[in-house]
């Protein structure tokens, strides 16, 4: 059977979930329920990123052991798995697991093996929000433009560095001989030019003595891993490298690794972790896949800025599938997307109210009233034209389509007016009906994958051949 594996980036605990990582948890289960529909055997893989600065603080700032901190907090984010009617057998890892701390120290071991860390003083300027050096040429007016209100830091301190610049011409090949790592192509020029440009060692360690909340570096007890090379050795430990070699080599090395992640990641994704691979002779990830911003009112949309939006909130106020909908169809797939509660309920009440509820309301009432029973698809085709989009991550295109035909149904009911036409001819009109029942129901097989409760629904609703109950509340 072949193998695909998917990962979402792992969030920070340091705060409540927001819609962002709820958006990007869901495109990644399309995506793995799309691959076994396929006959792929999936691994999809989620999780929490415990350690580093803006935890420590955090957990500080509450008053509370750091480990308690993480462990309440990553509870929050293990939840979305229900909330948002995830498959059941994602695989959540936190960078606190034993198993991953070991990989951990094992890939840094391999690393220094090979020569590419080494212990130096240094002096940069340093982004809490981003956990990331700065250069001069990244900041607008002397902050990040990511985190506009957390000041800079200037820091120097001795801190073992990995050696970035060692592997510029071999990412660069690496792009090269796969010219859709990086989906949008618009991101990957990017790490291009950046790469380009010539690359800094980055520092991956911390003194313990300052933060000593991370994992411990081996054989030096005064260092404690930077936060970015510890978390994203989570995409291979959760597949219990290096001591499952069995597992490892299936999803890794023989399947076709995907990551999910945003856009201020794409440094981290396609680069830093990319070059570390290389550094242990592990085989490259095979896709790269960079979300957009949510932002709320032309600001990006993060914990930080503290403009979030909850998903519990959403998930309360449109139901599982309402949210799914939303997260899937209205934000783009790639660019950045505001959002407010006032889109969101225009969003909920055009598309699901008068849109696929209507539609259903409507079929279903003349299937009960012209039909004697379920009507059977034999004939119908069971899939609409979406597998394309899908297999480019452009999931808002595809169910996009889904939606055009069901605008499309609509207009035949207005049209063919089956309901006036049981009047005068009652066998053209049962057949127009039949029709409609079908496609409803070819309809339904496809939103499986996007809005799986729903679909489940309307499928019993046409077995049965009865109204459903009211699938989309209109809200005050």
């Amino acid at each position: 059977m072949k193998s695909f594996y998917i990962t979402t980036t792992l969030p920070y605990v340091n705060a409540e979930p927001h819609i962002g990582f709820a958006m990007e948890i869901v495109r990644a289960d399309v995506i793995a329920r799309w691959k076994k529909l396929n006959g792929f055997d999936v691994f999809f893989n989620t999780g929490t990123d415990e350690h580093g600065l803006k935890i420590y603080k955090k957990a500080q700032e509450e008053g509370i052991d750091v480990k308690k901190f993480v462990d309440k907090h990553s509870e929050k984010f293990k939840d979305l798995i229900n909330l948002l009617g995830i498959n059941k057998d994602v695989h959540f890892i936190r960078t606190t697991d034993e198993k991953h701390i070991d990989a951990a120290q094992e890939l840094w071991k391999r690393c220094k093996t090979n020569g590419d860390i080494e212990k130096k003083i240094y002096k940069t300027k340093y982004c809490i929000g981003c956990e990331l050096e700065k250069t001069d040429s990244e900041l607008m007016d002397g902050g990040c433009p990511i985190h506009p209100n957390i000041e800079i830091e200037t820091r120097e301190e001795e801190n073992y560095f990995f050696k970035f610049s060692k592997y510029q011409k071999k990412l660069l090949e690496l792009y090269k001989s796969n010219p859709n790592f990086v989906v949008p192509d618009s991101r990957f020029n990017e790490i291009k030019s950046f790469v380009e440009r010539g690359l800094e060692d980055f520092s991956i360690s911390r003194l313990k003595e300052k933060m000593s909340w991370g994992v411990p570096v081996p054989d030096d007890p005064k260092h404690v891993m930077f936060v970015w090379f510890d978390a994203l050795v989570s995409y291979v430990s959760t597949l219990g490298w290096p001591s499952d070699e069995e597992n490892f080599k299936k999803f890794w090395v023989e399947g076709t690794p995907t990551q999910y992640a945003g856009k201020d990641n794409l440094r981290q994704q396609s680069a830093m972790w990319q070059a570390m691979l290389m550094s242990t002779g592990l085989p490259n990830s095979h896709r790269i896949v960079i979300n957009g911003f949510i932002n709320s009112g032309g600001q990006k949309m993060s914990k930080s800025l503290g403009n979030v939006i909850n998903p519990t909130e959403m998930v309360n106020k449109y139901g599982v599938d309402g949210t799914r909908y939303i997260l899937l169809r209205h934000i783009n797939s790639f660019e950045d997307t505001d959002v407010t509660w006032e889109r969101l309920n225009k969003w909920y009440e055009a598309d699901l109210v008068n849109g696929l509820g209507n539609l259903v309301a409507r079929i279903m009432q003349m299937a009960t009233q012209y039909l004697n029973g379920y009507v059977g698809t034999s004939d119908a085709r069971e899939m609409l034209e979406i597998g394309r989009f899908i297999e480019n991550f452009e999931l808002n295109r595809a169910i996009f389509s889904i939606w055009s035909y069901i605008t499309d149904l609509d207009e035949m009911i207005q049209e063919e007016k089956p309901f006036e036409l049981i009047k005068t001819d009652k066998i053209k009109a049962q057949k127009q009906v039949t029709f409609l029942v079908k496609e409803l129901e070819r309809i339904a097989r496809n939103l499986k994958l996007f809005m799986p409760e729903t679909a489940e629904k309307i499928l019993k609703a046409i077995k049965e051949n009865k109204k459903p109950e009211n699938l989309f509340p209109r809200k005050d």
